[in-house]
């Protein structure tokens, strides 16, 4: 018997030491995994063409799948170097004392940069400026060389009027230089800046002077797109991404399945169906869709049973996706919390201690669920109005996409039962409304623990 126990232990110990040790070999390769070297994402074109709106959203996107990302945007640098801006006339290409503070601002942001990629852990820095010089660009290009950087220009060019005049209105109004909001100045002034812009500036020449460089051309918000010599996979990745988006109004619906058999009896996992709450919540969401007079909505599902009911009781079209299946919890499937903690108590320790790495035994990890919905992500870009129902961790993974949350959040975002969530894509982020439909459910969202509890936990 004591040996027995003797070797329990030192089993437990061993496996206790095991997951750590995975997990954190995982946090240090998982971004170097699809980058050999810093990459320097360098935007092009004049103002109000959706350079910034293209920068966060793809910062947005590379970090959720893993590659730390960071935006270094000029016009910060420049109002924090000239505190009050006045008109156009700064950005006059005959303006020589505003033109060397537009230069010095670009160098201490490169600074900035070269600090991010080297000494801060980041693995792609996105230059957000014009750059509509040749110079500029070739010091840019001096600048990666010298610290042995990839770089990737991503050129938005557009001449559709509308779109640019959509775009100062959305966007430049409120921007920091016109705090008086003054729709028509705001317009006047700022078409006299793009004017100002016009005068310098030399598109990528993807015959002759910049053939050799790395590069996409956007035209017209995604009418068309020319791709010059993609050098890696995080370049083709970026992109694959860039052409899936779209400034299209839409909205997108994100909601868990009606309350299931195992929700009730606080169990994880399997494929049990809808209880009666479940089957009252499909009723309800049924009602919502029609008070919202949605056109052309499309319905995804996972495989399980438990979304397929709910998405049923809808009365339209849907699509059932394998990869929105919930998280796969291995060995831990359709046990409850309690269970796990007491059969599996190094592994439920562990799970506390980094939820986001963690990995169940046999099953997946939130990091694993997030490669495995990339192209859930990918066609919802593509895509207009869209319900998704699915699972909390699922929701979770698609959520912090959304809204950009980081690995430490994600595990923990709450996603209760029978409420929808409904995100509208806005100038540079989501605005998200929650709609709890009047049907009770369990709750099945754990707090973050204490470092403290973890501690327990552990000893």
């Amino acid at each position: 018997m004591s040996g027995a126990s003797v070797s329990e232990q030192n089993n437990n110990s061993y496996e206790t030491k095991t997951p750590n040790l995975r997990m954190s070999e995982k946090k240090c390769s998982w971004a170097s995994y699809m980058t050999n070297s810093p990459t320097l994402i360098v935007m092009i074109g004049l103002p109000a063409r959706g350079k910034t709106y293209v920068s966060k959203k793809l910062t947005r996107y590379l970090n959720w799948i893993g590659v730390p990302t960071k935006v270094f945007n000029l016009g910060v640098y420049r109002r924090e170097a000239v505190k009050s801006y006045k008109s156009y006339d700064f950005f006059r290409h005959d303006n020589e004392e505003a033109m060397k503070i537009r230069k010095q601002c670009a160098l201490v942001a490169l600074e900035d940069v070269k600090a991010y990629l080297t000494e801060e852990n980041g693995q792609i820095a996105v230059f957000d400026a014009t750059n509509t010089t040749r110079e500029r660009r070739d010091m840019i290009l001096n600048f990666a060389e010298q610290n042995s950087f990839k770089v990737f220009f991503v050129e938005s060019v557009c001449d559709d009027p509308d779109v640019i005049a959509a775009n100062i209105l959305e966007v430049k109004v409120s921007s920091p230089d016109y705090p008086e909001r003054n729709r028509e100045n705001v317009m006047e002034d700022f078409l006299k800046r793009i004017e100002c812009y016009k005068v310098t500036y030399r598109p990528l020449d993807p015959d002759n002077y910049d053939k050799d460089l790395s590069f996409i051309k956007v035209i017209n918000v995604g009418q068309r797109f020319l791709v010059n010599r993609v050098q890696d996979y995080i370049q083709s990745k970026i992109v694959y991404y860039l052409m899936n988006i779209h400034v299209q109004p839409r909205t997108i619906y994100l909601c868990r399945h009606g309350e299931s058999e195992f929700n009730l009896l606080g169990k994880i996992g399997g494929d049990s169906g809808l209880s009666v709450r479940g089957k009252q919540f499909a009723q309800a969401l049924r009602k919502f869709l029609e008070e919202q007079e949605i056109t052309d909505l499309k319905v995804w599902t996972s495989q399980l049973k438990r979304t397929i009911q709910t998405a049923e009781s809808l009365g339209v079209p849907y699509e059932q996706w394998k990869i929105l299946n919930e998280i796969d919890a291995g060995v831990c499937e359709e046990m409850t919390y309690a269970e796990i903690e007491k059969r599996y108590p190094e592994e439920f320790a562990l799970r506390d201690q980094e939820k986001y790495l963690y990995r169940y035994p046999g099953g997946e990890s939130y990091q694993d669920l997030v490669q495995r919905l990339e192209p859930v992500i990918m066609e919802l870009e593509r895509q207009g109005n869209v319900l998704v129902i699915s699972h909390q961790a699922v929701m979770r993974c698609l959520l912090a996409y959304f809204l950009d949350k980081g690995a430490d959040e994600l595990p923990y975002l709450r996603c209760p039962l029978h409420t929808i969530f409904k995100l509208t894509p806005v100038a540079y982020g989501c605005k998200v409304e929650t709609v709890k439909l009047n049907v009770e459910a369990v709750n099945t969202h754990r707090d973050k623990p204490t470092v403290t509890s973890i501690m327990l936990t552990c000893h």
